[in-house]
């Protein structure tokens, strides 16, 4: 269960007409499997010009084994790691927020309160590792992606749980303004 619950089993709510407040449930990023080969590509590069350092033939200088190095570095190993770090996935009570970018960050959202469906998509490595890729579409706006995600089975419980907590919130809460007529 992601909300606190009573003892009946049924999740804690607030009060009729009362605005819920939004609450963290869980902020992540995608499985870093990915970046395994970078780690290995930072490895190779770190061996290699310790061994070639001051061993090269004539002609050959220091500088350019290290910038050649650092260029490897850069482009296998730093873009890769921020790329992975720039995307975030957070879901709260309310909603799920993805954001991602590097200079100019996008972000987007989908409330639980519309009600989306839940897909789940989990390749081969994914299912060995307990990864997937959960994709939510409410039908109006163009699906949502969470690609990666660690513990699928989890997350996708959790937002389940999420939108019936707050379809049933906004049920009670569109039923109370509906009875404000006095009865004669």
């Amino acid at each position: 269960m992601t909300q606190p619950v009573t003892l009946s089993g049924r999740p804690m709510m607030p009060p009729p007409g009362a605005p819920a407040e939004e609450l963290l449930i869980a902020r992540f990023r995608g499985r870093a499997r990915g970046l395994f080969w970078s780690a290995l590509l930072l490895i190779a590069v770190c061996g290699a010009t310790a061994f070639f350092f001051d061993n090269l033939p004539d002609g050959f200088q220091n500088w350019m084994l290290l910038a050649a190095a650092g260029v490897l570095v850069l482009l296998g190993v730093v873009i890769p790691f921020l790329v992975w770090f720039s995307r975030t996935y957070t879901v709260t009570t309310r909603r799920v927020i993805v954001r991602h970018g590097l200079g100019a960050r996008q972000r987007r959202e989908m409330s639980h309160v519309r009600g989306y469906s839940i897909g789940v998509r989990r390749g081969i490595g994914q299912r060995m590792w307990g990864a997937g890729t959960i994709t939510l579409s409410n039908g109006l706006d163009a699906p949502l992606s969470l690609v990666n995600i660690p513990n699928v089975t989890l997350v996708h419980e959790a937002l389940a749980d999420q939108i019936e907590v707050n379809q049933i919130l906004a049920h009670r809460d569109a039923q109370s303004m509906g009875d404000t007529d006095p009865v004669t």
